[in-house]
């Protein structure tokens, strides 16, 4: 495994970041894992040398944050020997409070969410999508507020515009509080607006980019195929993944193929190599149900591509309109 800081800050992380929404409660989403399910993947994660997961409050009603607090407890000799990320935005319960980026609500998920992890703290406390309602000072005075109180170590956010982010860090800024250090945001070979505005802004300002969704929910992966059919239980039950990426992108997945053969690689390894070597990105957030798909991911951060690959990766590329800000 590499390691690299995280953006700017001094914050190492290793260059895979494991996403723990693949582990909660089978009976809310076919494609989830139980804990001891998922006990054998952490692990292979952890002897690989992976250091940085990421999970929310959100996923599977909470269910994520408890098993991934245990498991690495189990896994890890330290609190301070892995980097703990999990996020705060939708909600958690029927009130009307429970929602959004208030100080109310932030204050009381970020405590939910640490008594749920099993730890005094998390080292990156992330807004999971921009909130309309409350004003930007509000919730950027509560997340210094949460680091402040030795909550949280560092601040992060996830998909928006960029003129909300410049918003967000200009506000902090201004007022001698928390900026945030990382951007997770919607990027791979098949969706790439993220590259209009978000990433020179995330280049310029220091801010390290941790994608999600970096196999595009497993079409990079091979999971369907032009002609619809689906190789995977989440691939038949994923209706989000038809709203982010149409036939055309089929195209995109066709290079990443003939590239893979070339190399005698998986098409996931080409995938996240290519993302792996774009300047902006520290460690994009992979999901992973089965060992190959750790096995595939670790095994990217050692491939790199030529120019020329690059470039037949990114000609077939189309347009999208903004997804994955809702």
């Amino acid at each position: 495994m590499k390691y690299i800081r995280l953006g700017s800050s001094g914050l190492q992380v290793s260059r895979i970041c494991l996403g723990m929404m693949s582990y909660g409660d089978p009976a809310s989403r076919a494609w989830h894992l139980d804990e001891d399910a998922a006990e054998p993947i952490v692990r292979r994660a952890v002897e690989a040398g992976v250091t940085f997961f990421d999970t929310a409050d959100m996923y599977s009603g909470g269910v994520s944050e408890e098993i991934t607090g245990r498991l690495l407890s189990k896994l890890f000799p330290r609190r301070d020997d892995y980097v703990l990320a999990t996020k705060v935005y939708f909600p958690m319960g029927s009130a009307a409070t429970d929602r959004g980026l208030s100080r109310k609500h932030i204050l009381a998920g970020i405590d939910a969410s640490l008594n749920r992890l099993g730890t005094d703290y998390v080292d990156l406390y992330q807004i999971h999508r921009w909130d309309y309602e409350t004003p930007v000072e509000e919730t950027m005075e509560a997340l210094h507020d949460v680091v402040r109180a030795g909550k949280a170590r560092y601040i992060g956010a996830s998909s928006m515009y960029a003129w909300q982010f410049a918003k967000a860090q200009h506000t902090a800024q201004t007022a001698g509080w928390t900026r945030f250090v990382s951007m997770q945001n919607h990027y791979n070979l098949v969706y790439r607006e993220e590259e209009r505005e978000m990433i020179p802004l995330c280049l310029d300002q220091g801010v390290g980019a941790i994608p999600w969704s970096p196999l595009a929910r497993g079409l990079l992966a091979g999971t369907r195929d032009r002609d619809g059919q689906r190789h995977t239980v989440r691939a038949g039950t994923d209706p989000l993944a038809d709203d982010l990426y149409s036939e055309g992108d089929f195209d995109v997945i066709d290079a990443v193929r003939a590239v893979a053969e070339e190399r005698g690689l998986p098409p996931a390894q080409i995938a996240l190599a290519w993302l792996l070597g774009k300047p902006v990105v520290s460690a994009p957030i992979i999901g992973a149900t089965k060992l190959r798909h750790l096995d595939d991911a670790i095994a990217a951060v050692d491939v790199t591509l030529a120019e020329e690959e690059v470039a037949r990766l990114e000609a077939p590329y189309q347009p999208h309109p903004i997804l994955g800000h809702s």
